[in-house]
């Protein structure tokens, strides 16, 4: 029996699953964690379906999944095979179903793995709140036992797997009558499916617990795999990824933070990221997240399992702090941006991290985006600060400041301990988590320092496995009734862009959704390579605006994690052969005009399948309803229906204006 959700939470080692057998792939158990997109072509189209699938093959995908809506198309996946097969390629299909039972019946005789939703597969969603007695649930599923059986006893004759997936926004009527809108109702929905096919000695299954939001999935996942030991002694593979994660840095941040966290702790065993770009430019952010992975278990530092654990892993709340100024407590999260490596900090820098200076008035101008605190070093800078802005030195260049309201020291513990200097409001210490020390009870100085007033304690690690080190000293501090507010340090020494985004929204990120984390830093190691680069077709920042980059990651994490807002959150699927409009170019329309919207969530959804039900947590929603038709939700109000395409992103805007959403953009600047 596991003690929680995963072997160990202070070191990395792989959660055991069963072997499954998909093709000539294997998933699960100790094999490698396996990389899978989907396509967005027309699944009736064999020719552009072939060629898409190959690109994403050559790209590195290992499992390529095809969307089969009805018969038809499900009977065209034997072309589609065939097609491929004939020119080499032996990459195992996956036929993905909703609504149609028949069509998965179909598909389960022609590929290697079907994927099912249980919430719209048999059940249905109409939005309708129904009090079932234990009796009539019961009668229910015995229903869905009825359907569902013969697409397993197909899949068992023709060795054919299967992925249960449910998704937090299609749950059935059936299960939020009972469960609501929640992880466990998640896990039950998926758990239904699973006894039955069990029942029939069918294991070849791979299961997914998805949602937009990445701290709901993260405690299903984790939820799912607490069920299944308790009631079966073992688990399935599991499929991960963050659905709707939208496009560029956003939906690269918001799909590291889910799928990272979980990879951090062992748990995964295929994933896929879903933005909403061609499918060929997801796997590469696979590989990213996957290579982190390889030879983790051997790291050289042994860092102590955790003995008690005083929060729930299974739900979200923020670890008590109390309040240092405007650090702490109930206050959102700050960002500090690390300018200690520019030589001569001038007012034009500072523009990197939010703030901007007029010349001609004397003024400066704060975006939402703006860091709380700038940490310089050694320097103190020549010019006057921005009224907000807050300055962290050495504690040899905080004694030469003048204005102490406004420059503040950093300490290593030990220094902190002996320091006969000391800032009466605000000192920043630092901890070095298990990089030296492997036994607890050597931390001496945590006690020294203990709930002093004026004390924020910074907590970094240089260990391979930095994520689970510093976790298991936030569960020290808990453990030990400190409540001092607690700043993430996190350093990436990666070689890409893209290989940053993802080490600081997995490492970061983890812990924000375990409820810890008053603030966060962000910065670079020695080995780090800061070049500009063009990653999948996007041209990313020069060295000299790497601030700004890091700068604007740290908040695009705190969004993702829903501990700070402070921009316009986008849900928009990543396309498939069920899409009726262009996804990317509408979805970069809709941004252009509302991004400066802070705080709204604006569901972009291709078809009905992604609909009202996987926009669960937005605010809006934009969903395709036919060929050039859209329909606009409120919440999960339908507004409008069938609106022309042409004229669709004015409806939104209007929707927006009469709910009292909009703000003109003239008007923030």
């Amino acid at each position: 029996m596991l003690q929680y959700y995963s072997p160990s939470l202070t070191t990395y080692k792989r959660l055991p699953t069963r072997e499954v057998k998909i093709g000539h792939l294997l998933i699960g158990n100790d094999n490698p964690v396996r990389i899978q997109t989907m396509t967005t072509t027309d699944t009736m189209d064999t020719e552009a379906t072939v060629a898409q699938t190959i690109r994403c093959i050559e790209a590195g995908a290992e499992l390529v999944r095809i969307t089969a809506p009805s018969k038809k198309e499900a009977e065209n996946l034997l072309n589609i095979k065939n097609e491929l097969r004939k020119r080499g390629y032996e990459t195992p299909l996956i036929a993905d179903i909703h609504f149609t039972p028949n069509a998965a019946e179909i598909a389960a005789r022609i590929i290697e793995k079907v994927r099912v939703n249980p919430g719209n597969y048999i059940d249905k969603k109409k939005f309708d709140f129904i009090e079932y007695t234990d009796l009539e649930y019961a009668a229910e599923v015995d229903r869905i036992r009825d359907r569902f059986t013969p697409l397993v006893k197909i899949c068992k004759e023709y060795g054919t797997a299967m992925r249960i997936g449910t998704n937090h926004g299609s749950l059935s009527d059936r299960i939020m009558s009972r469960y609501g809108d929640t992880p466990i109702g998640m896990v039950e929905s998926a758990m239904e499916f699973l006894r039955i096919a069990r029942n029939e000695s069918y294991h070849q299954i791979v299961l997914s617990m998805k949602s937009s939001n990445p701290q709901v999935m993260v405690q299903a996942y984790r939820l799912l795999i607490r069920k299944m030991d308790e009631e079966f002694g073992e688990c399935y593979p599991l499929h991960l990824g963050v659905t709707e994660a939208g496009d560029g840095e956003d939906g690269r941040i918001k799909s590291a933070i889910g799928i990272g966290t979980l990879l951090e702790d062992g748990i995964g065993d295929t994933i896929r990221v879903s933005l909403t770009e061609d499918p060929e430019f997801e796997i590469p952010v696979c590989k990213d997240l996957v290579k982190r992975y390889a030879g983790a278990a051997t790291q050289s530092k042994q860092t102590p399992e955790i003995a008690i654990l005083n929060y729930s892993p299974f739900d979200y709340k923020r670890n008590e702090a109390f309040a240092v100024q405007n650090i702490g407590n109930k206050q959102v999260p700050v960002v500090i941006a690390d300018l200690s490596k520019v030589e001569k900090i001038t007012p034009a820098d500072l523009q990197s991290i939010g703030y901007t200076y007029n010349e001609t008035t004397d003024k400066w101008a704060i975006g939402d985006a703006a860091a709380d605190y700038v940490f310089t070093g050694n320097q103190l800078l020549d010019f006057a600060l921005p009224g907000t802005l807050k300055v962290i030195v050495y504690p040899a260049a905080w004694q030469l400041a003048e204005d102490k309201a406004k420059y503040f020291p950093i300490f290593q513990d030990s220094g902190f301990v002996t320091a006969e200097q000391k800032s009466d409001s605000l000192n920043f210490v630092m901890v070095d988590c298990f990089n030296d020390i492997t036994t607890i009870n050597d931390y001496t100085h945590l006690d020294k320092l203990a709930n002093d007033p004026s004390v924020v304690i910074c907590l970094s690690s240089t260990n391979k496995n930095a994520m689970q080190s510093v976790r298991r000293m936030c569960t020290e501090i808990q453990n030990r009734n400190i409540h001092n507010p607690i700043i993430l340090i996190t350093d990436s020494n990666a070689a890409t862009p893209d290989e940053h985004l993802i080490h600081f929204a997995t490492e970061t990120g983890a812990l924000l959704l375990d409820g810890f984390g008053d603030g966060i830093c962000l910065g670079y190691g020695a080995s780090a390579k800061l070049e500009t680069a063009k990653v999948q077709g996007r041209t990313y920042l020069p060295v000299k605006d790497i601030y700004q980059f890091t700068n604007n990651t740290a908040f695009s994490i705190l969004q993702a994690t829903r501990t700070r807002i402070s921009k316009t959150e986008y849900i928009s699927c990543p396309s498939c052969g069920r899409t009726l409009f262009d996804l990317q170019e509408t979805t970069a329309q809709i941004r252009a005009v509302t991004n400066h919207l802070k705080g709204v969530k604006i569901a972009i959804m291709g078809c009905i399948v992604n609909g009202p039900g996987e926009m669960a947590d937005a605010d809006f929603g934009y969903v395709g309803s036919g060929p050039g038709k859209i329909t606009l939700y409120k919440g999960k109000e339908v507004v409008k229906k069938n609106v022309p395409s042409e004229v669709a992103v004015t409806e939104l805007i209007q929707l927006l204006k009469d709910n009292e959403a909009w703000v003109e953009p003239t008007a923030l600047s």
